[in-house]
């Protein structure tokens, strides 16, 4: 529409040079005048018609851990419940092996499990399943958005098997000596005092119970949040000695995680 006014413009003119005897030299001049001047108003109309650039999922997945204010104290790297679909991906199956994972915490029909940091009970719901009608699933979480986010998803799946509790920073609140697996996934650079979370969880173990703790490698692949807020192997397996636990196995068969199992080492905890 600018550009148009402009071509009027100089045909307007032209047509006054030329009644006024000016030439067609200064006619061109102005003409030529116009053009450069209508560059800027093309470039403009241009920008403002191009869509806005679209965004990759991924960054947002890898920047998914932040701080939130709640009931957890001193954490500042909680979880937000308001992200929760971002840990739901339709392809989360396929590179977390939930059943892989269960199968190597002997989790079978009629065990006694505990879902640590739960978030929105995606792991939560595959235990109960796996469990059964007599098996039992603790899903702990110390935010209590997450815990209803939980209590509604148990209720839609129609599972009568999953009790949820509400936590705190260093003691999940499980029942003493009645779990067969514990199960902690992508939770462990959220925790305030790892050493006493852990030693608090393994209470809640039979003498041959397992805890599993499954969290993200730091080679940069797949979802997971940045580089710099996830945690070394080495540092977990240094806490859970502390708390009185040792390492069983390390599992190297999930693409972008670590997954380590530790059992009771058998002094008093």
């Amino acid at each position: 529409m600018k550009t148009r006014l402009l071509v009027h413009r100089a045909e307007a003119l032209c047509r006054d040079r030329s009644n006024r005897g000016a030439g067609l030299q200064s006619c061109l001049l102005a003409v030529v005048l116009l053009a450069a001047l209508s560059v800027p108003v093309l470039l403009e109309a241009r920008q403002q018609q191009q869509p806005p650039p679209q965004q990759s999922p991924l960054p947002r997945l890898q920047q998914r851990q932040q701080p939130v204010t709640g009931t957890a104290g001193r954490h500042g790297r909680l979880y937000p419940p308001v992200d929760l679909g971002l840990l739901e991906g339709p392809d989360r199956d396929a590179w977390q092996k939930p059943d892989r994972v269960m199968d190597a915490l002997r989790i079978a029909d009629g065990s006694v499990v505990g879902d640590l940091g739960a978030g929105g009970g995606w792991f939560t719901i595959r235990l109960a399943r796996r469990v059964g009608p007599n098996g039992l699933v603790y899903a702990e979480d110390i935010q209590p958005q997450m815990k209803e986010a939980i209590e509604r998803r148990v209720m839609r799946e129609g599972l009568r098997n999953v009790r949820t509790v509400l936590g705190t920073s260093k003691n999940p609140g499980l029942p003493a000596d009645r779990l067969d697996a514990i199960l902690i996934v992508e939770v462990s650079n959220e925790m305030e005092d790892r050493v006493e979370l852990l030693k608090n969880a393994a209470r809640a173990l039979k003498p041959h119970g397992r805890i599993g703790i499954i969290d993200y490698k730091k080679d940069g692949l797949g979802p997971g949040p940045a580089l710099e807020e996830r945690v070394d192997p080495e540092d977990i397996e240094r806490d859970a000695a502390a708390a009185g636990l040792r390492l069983l196995e390390r599992h190297t068969f999930l693409p972008y995680q670590f997954f380590l199992i530790f059992g009771k080492n058998g002094r008093t905890l």
